[in-house]
């Protein structure tokens, strides 16, 4: 009896009841880390990612892909600079000012609207404690909206999209490239001029009289911001020259009107602005209004020299 039990029983007990527990350490040593295969294909797919990109920026003529795929970049790699000059809708509306100049003018054109933003962005930040006291400062801490943006791009934006549909041919190409320029020479000599007025000037006069009037009143000019919006409106002038959008005749073409249509724009200011019956003619109506005109103007100043040159 003691035999059949212990028969059966000799197989269980050659082998152990309970087996060794795994070596888990060991084999985690051996095991290859996630993180490290997934640096490796990053870093195997980081020169794809940059020839896609100069690809974007490189590309001649520039297309729509290449346009709105160059500004997500720069707005992305951008933000922090944009985020003290513009409000998140202006930034919004930055981005499709952008992506229109890029689809028209290309790099070159956009960096010139880049420097117009900078220089802009500058000059509306000087002593902003100062102008928030006396009432005059940019609402947002000088941070500026849609509404400003639209404004001040407006008259850019159609002589791009005049660029992009190719109205007029090759014959008026040159004219849309020369009224881009011309509408952000203005709104920079313009922003310039108000800014630097309202930080500096020492004395403020209205633009019809020349009376006396406190600094930041519609329609005043002071000698110091007068100053710094022509030289404004040289510098950015310059830059164009600088990035081959324009030529020399043309860079002085884009300061002459510039000048004409912040002059209109003071005493449109200080005869209409805010009076009865006028009352939707905010500022950015006015900006519409002096960028329109300085477009304009450089557009019938270039065709009539061209027109003077030919006879």
């Amino acid at each position: 009896m003691a035999s059949r039990l212990l028969l059966p029983l000799s197989p269980l007990i050659s082998k152990p009841l309970f087996s060794p527990r795994p070596r888990f350490l060991s084999s985690r040593l051996h095991t290859p880390t996630p993180s490290i295969s997934l640096n490796a294909v990053s870093l195997s797919n980081l020169p794809e990612l940059q020839s896609t990109l100069l690809d974007l920026f490189r590309a001649s003529p520039p297309t729509w892909q290449s346009s709105i795929g160059s500004n997500l970049v720069i707005f992305i790699l951008g933000s922090p600079i944009l985020t003290t000059g513009l409000s998140i809708s202006g930034i919004g509306a930055a981005f499709l000012l952008g992506t229109l100049t890029w689809r028209a003018f290309g790099s070159s054109g956009f960096l010139l609207v880049a420097s117009y933003f900078v220089l802009g962005t500058a000059v509306t930040k000087l002593k902003i404690a100062q102008k928030e006291a006396m009432g005059v400062a940019e609402k947002r801490g000088g941070r500026r909206g849609p509404g400003s943006v639209v404004g001040s791009g407006m008259a850019g934006c159609v002589c791009a999209l005049l660029t992009i549909f190719g109205i007029g041919g090759e014959a008026f190409a040159g004219l849309w490239r020369l009224g881009f320029v011309a509408s952000f020479c203005t709104k920079l000599s313009d922003t310039a001029s108000s800014e630097i007025g309202k930080a500096y000037g020492k004395t403020a006069y209205l633009v019809t009289n020349f009376q006396v009037v406190p600094r930041g009143t519609e329609g005043a000019v002071s000698i110091e911001g007068t100053v710094a919006g022509f030289f404004a409106s040289i510098l950015l002038s310059a830059i164009a020259f600088y990035l081959g959008e324009v030529d020399i005749p043309q860079a002085v073409v884009c300061v002459i009107a510039s000048q004409i249509a912040n002059f209109a724009e003071s005493y449109i200011g200080a005869v209409l602005q805010d009076k009865e019956g006028f009352q939707w003619l905010n500022n950015d109506a006015v900006n519409v209004i002096n960028i329109s005109t300085g477009t304009i103007l450089a557009v019938l100043m270039q065709e009539v020299l061209l027109q003077s040159l030919n006879q």
